[in-house]
């Protein structure tokens, strides 16, 4: 009697419990990065980390709410990106997004979620104008600026013996920008820009440019842009016989750019803000538990900022409720917010500030440099040649 007893108290607790969840008002928020094209590494692994902060969110009993992430395709397209974030922004059962990877997306969509009021967390576009163009209350950033990367790799680059510099960048906000900060940093120091190409981001054949630089002799070429142009400069100074160390921003750090190109990857240089994800405080569980999730797909260096958005803008409705305004004036005051990347602050203009790391490519994958058989001296890069 008693145990039929006890199995009906637990069958009427699971029954609550099981009550209580289906109770739960569901809320919505959006992801918005490109999950084809190009860039979609980069997409994939920031919607599936995004997801994986849902999940574990759902599964915490005490949250009173059940989130729902509603992922939606920019392709790294200005003009696909306004339109997705005009469809996001416009849903009033969506109350905020974890958004854009790619800078000329992410400039271009901010007018939008102003003008409808849809709070944004940025969790991969460096583009300082993205929170400081405009006085936006609407536009957070969580995974740091271009400020931060092109600081770091001057000073790296200059004390690793490269004075003369050639500058390859797309054409768009992005690599502009990239190029901006580059002069300006480099301006600073006892090395100089000796040369800068502008190139498409479509653009399939380099060898004019190319020739050029092989002319020119740069001891380092600088590349500012995102990972499938990357890879077709990379792979064509190879076949020109370019022989000229290569160094790139966090838009070619990704698993694309070391697949296309195979064992032509090595050495390359690259900078990214942020840590490896494994040693981030909280990096290790995050780490667990997006494998143990099962993705296919990596998480990519940007994943863990898609993930504090999420687990950001959450927070906040967990405080107000799902309300844009309210949602908003909490995002707007975050100050130390404890995340797996590390405390989360926000400037007077809703940007956090994050220290950046440089890596270099060894046997197919990206490595810390103080980790790496380069820094050691096992291995060489290319000698910074006058």
């Amino acid at each position: 009697m008693l145990l039929k007893a006890a199995v009906v108290g637990v069958a009427l607790i699971a029954s609550a419990v099981g009550a209580q969840a289906q109770s739960k008002e569901t809320v919505k928020i959006a992801f918005i990065g490109p999950l084809s094209g190009g860039n979609s590494a980069a997409g994939v692994g920031g919607r599936n980390s995004a997801a994986l902060a849902v999940n574990l969110r759902n599964d915490n009993p005490s949250s009173k709410y059940k989130y729902e992430l509603v992922a939606l395709d920019d392709e790294c397209k200005p003009n696909v990106g306004i339109q997705v974030a005009t469809r996001a922004a416009t849903d009033r059962h969506i109350v905020a997004g974890v958004t854009h990877y790619c800078s000329a997306v992410a400039i271009a969509a901010v007018d939008v979620y102003h003008r409808f009021g849809m709070p944004a967390v940025v969790w991969g576009a460096i583009l300082p104008a993205i929170t400081y163009g405009n006085d936006y209350k609407e536009i957070h950033r969580v995974n740091g600026s271009m400020l931060d990367e092109t600081a770091v790799a001057t000073d790296f680059l200059t004390k690793q013996g490269y004075k003369k510099w050639v500058i390859v960048h797309d054409t768009t906000d992005y690599g502009n920008g990239l190029l901006k900060f580059f002069q300006e940093k480099i301006a600073k120091t006892d090395g100089q820009i000796i040369g800068t190409f502008g190139v498409g981001a479509d653009q399939q054949d380099f060898s004019a440019e190319l020739l050029k630089i092989k002319e020119a002799k740069p001891q380092i070429v600088v590349f500012a842009g995102l990972t499938p142009l990357g890879v077709r400069v990379r792979s064509q100074m190879e076949r020109l016989g370019v022989n000229i160390q290569f160094a790139g921003v966090s838009g070619i750090m990704s698993t694309s750019y070391l697949e296309a190109l195979g064992p032509t990857a090595e050495a390359t240089i690259a900078f990214h803000n942020g840590a490896p994800a494994e040693t981030l405080p909280g990096g290790k569980k995050f780490v667990d538990d997006y494998q143990k999730a099962a993705f296919k797909d990596p998480a990519e260096p940007y994943g863990p900022y898609a993930y504090v958005a999420a687990d950001l803008i959450m927070s906040a409705i967990e405080k107000v409720g799902p309300d844009r305004k309210k949602v908003l004036d909490v995002l707007n005051a975050t100050k130390g917010y404890p995340s797996i990347a590390g405390p989360i602050t926000f400037d007077d203009h809703r940007n956090n500030s994050v220290a950046s790391t440089k890596y270099v490519a060894q046997d197919g994958r990206w490595v810390r440099w103080e980790d790496s058989e380069y820094a050691s001296g096992k291995r060489q890069i290319k000698i910074a040649k006058d």
